[in-house]
């Protein structure tokens, strides 16, 4: 074992309906993006802006584990502004780096791009 690894991050995503109907539990690389841990696991989650914190489509709920995370910077935070179902642990998952730290994960029911297409 190398003494200087990592240990991965715990993350558990809560049920959706379309992304991720049974829930997964899966151990991410930390230093990982929250974005690309998701869609590794093949929750396919939204990234219109390719995952530079140029657009609000890969909005979650940090449900556990927020206060263990970097805090949003006001890039995000101008971002998070147009988000839909915006609540106190909303985040953007490309702005989530892996920690180390569990994390329980809520995928809005829709994103910005869907509350327009329905």
């Amino acid at each position: 074992m190398n003494p200087t690894a990592k240990p991965p991050t715990p993350v558990r995503v809560l049920p959706h309906p379309e992304l991720c109907p049974d829930g997964v539990s899966f151990e991410g690389r930390t230093g990982q993006k929250l974005v690309d841990a998701l869609l590794a696991q093949g929750v396919a989650i939204e990234h219109a802006c390719e995952k530079v914190c140029a657009c609000a489509t890969c909005h979650v709920h940090i449900r556990e584990g927020l206060s263990a995370l970097k805090p949003a910077d006001d890039a995000e935070e101008d971002q998070l502004d147009d988000a839909w179902g915006l609540d106190a642990q909303s985040r953007l998952a490309c702005c989530v780096k892996l920690n180390g730290a569990p994390l329980v994960v809520e995928l809005p029911r829709y994103t910005k791009n869907h509350a327009r297409e329905r």
